[in-house]
């Protein structure tokens, strides 16, 4: 007994390290403008969540863009701290439920808490509320940031169990990859016949492209741009700026109590992890098109609120001496997430709730304050 009082006297330091480290991973947020209200609020929200974008990502952007990006244009910025429960560095899906979620969360799980209890998101609020819903995104429909608006899993064991729970979420507007995650199942089920038979109209790339459809702005919509992962810009994927542009036409005409549309661009992360410049600035450029038409709408509008966050920094990505207006010199440190703060920027109504240091949770409720949710 005495030999069992000294060894837990020895290891009382570490273990008051380690609980001081979780609860330092779920404190209250503590940016100087957390319970800022907004000065005019938004019927739209649009989203766009860009995975491994950290602030030398985008730089190497602009950069190579002749020093000049749409994404200027936003009047509000600040810096997000992206940890999830357990490291820095965060993945997709603990950073998709700290925006939609409000919450952190462990890695591979999605919209529960880190007590494994499911968390209500964002989209399941706006739905309830009437708004329209989309998502867009240049991966798979079925991956962990897209499905952290709208799925709940403990742990992400398959993109099929994430179709599964697609299925029955009422999202109104659904474009990107993915489609045998629907059609080519180990259940041999065809999850695009349920889609149809609960008011959706089903297309994809093969039938035509975006520009070829007639729309019934009465049926909801899910169209697919690959069968599984979609090819990189550079690649010849060419969908996300029309995607964008008419995913608020969509969205617009579908309900008059506003929408809230989620878009997701995931290359620049798979720059990242496979050190690989050109990816990263050609997926950065093409990210740029969306932003653009983006702000356009809510300039328009006047209504929108537009936001774009990167979730995580990938790569350890720097521009080394050398580097050119039109020439990176790129370095990296590693082919994983790294803990570095991440960029956020903000144009439209209550786009000053966005500016300074703020903590990834935070982002729900400046996007509830937002549309005038509390």
């Amino acid at each position: 007994m005495k030999h069992t009082w000294l060894i837990l006297l020895a290891c009382a330091p570490y273990l008051l390290m380690a609980q001081k480290k979780t609860k330092n991973a779920d404190a209250a947020p503590a940016s100087a403008n957390h319970n800022l209200k907004p000065q005019r609020k938004a019927s739209n929200v649009i989203l766009i969540v860009a995975e491994g974008m950290g602030l030398s990502q985008f730089t190497a952007g602009l950069y190579t863009n002749d020093n000049r990006l749409q994404a200027e244009r936003f009047t509000n910025m600040g810096f997000l701290k992206a940890n999830s429960t357990i490291d820095l560095s965060g993945d997709n899906g603990s950073a998709a439920t700290a925006f939609a979620c409000g919450v952190k969360t462990y890695p591979g799980a999605i919209g529960v808490g880190r007590d494994s209890q499911v968390v209500k998101n964002i989209l399941e609020e706006a739905i309830e509320k009437g708004l329209s819903t989309g998502i867009v995104t240049t991966g798979s429909i079925t991956e962990a940031t897209t499905a952290g608006f709208y799925a709940h899993l403990k742990q992400i064991r398959s993109e099929e169990e994430v179709a599964d729970q697609l299925l029955g979420r009422n999202i109104d507007l659904l474009i990107g990859g993915g489609e045998n995650h629907f059609t080519q199942r180990k259940d041999q089920r065809n999850l695009l016949k349920d889609f149809e038979g609960t008011g959706y109209f089903v297309s994809d790339f093969a039938k035509s492209g975006l520009s070829g459809l007639e729309i019934d702005f009465s049926k909801k919509f899910l169209w697919f741009s690959s069968l599984e992962q979609p090819p990189s810009r550079t690649q010849g994927r060419e969908y996300l700026a029309p995607a964008t542009k008419f995913g608020t036409t969509f969205l617009q005409n579908h309900s008059d109590k506003g929408f809230f549309l989620l878009i997701n661009t995931t290359q620049i992360e798979t720059g990242g992890a496979n050190n690989d410049n050109d990816l990263i600035t050609s997926e950065m450029l093409d990210l740029d098109q969306a932003v653009g038409l983006a702000l356009n709408f809510a300039k328009e509008n006047n209504e929108t609120l537009v936001v774009l966050a990167g979730n995580h920094e990938t790569g350890g990505y720097a521009l080394n001496p050398g580097s050119e207006f039109g020439k990176m010199n790129p370095a990296f440190t590693t082919k994983g997430n790294t803990g570095q703060l991440v960029p956020i920027m903000a144009f439209g109504p209550a786009a000053e709730l966005f500016s300074g240091i703020i903590d990834n949770i935070e982002v729900y409720g400046k996007l509830r304050r937002a549309l005038g949710w509390e």
